[in-house]
């Protein structure tokens, strides 16, 4: 598609062309859309006829045995005193 105007700053034609490739693209879009909402609407069906789900079967198992030793943990309190430092404010001049 080219497009073709005048320059409304001065006396030059301005020529602008561009490829069909958008064109395409917005003819596949909306063919998609369409098929989509016939689908949807029940116009038009996918009906699949045959084949069979196949057979599954599944024993149970049994867990691993795992024997894990681990080191022992102790939790407890103790009392301990802190030395705190006490602060100041020093005034800068005033009362």
């Amino acid at each position: 598609m080219v497009e073709v105007r005048n320059d409304p700053y001065g006396d030059r034609v301005v020529v602008k062309k561009s490829s069909g490739g958008r064109t395409i693209a917005i003819i596949l879009i909306v063919a998609l859309a369409i098929v989509g909402v016939l689908f949807a609407t029940g116009f038009w069906k996918a009906d699949v006829s045959g084949g069979d789900m196949p057979e599954v079967s599944v024993k149970g198992g049994d867990l691993p045995k795992v024997d894990v030793d681990s080191k022992e943990v102790v939790v407890g309190t103790k009392t301990e005193q802190v030395e705190v430092p006490t602060v100041g404010v020093k005034d800068n001049g005033g009362e």
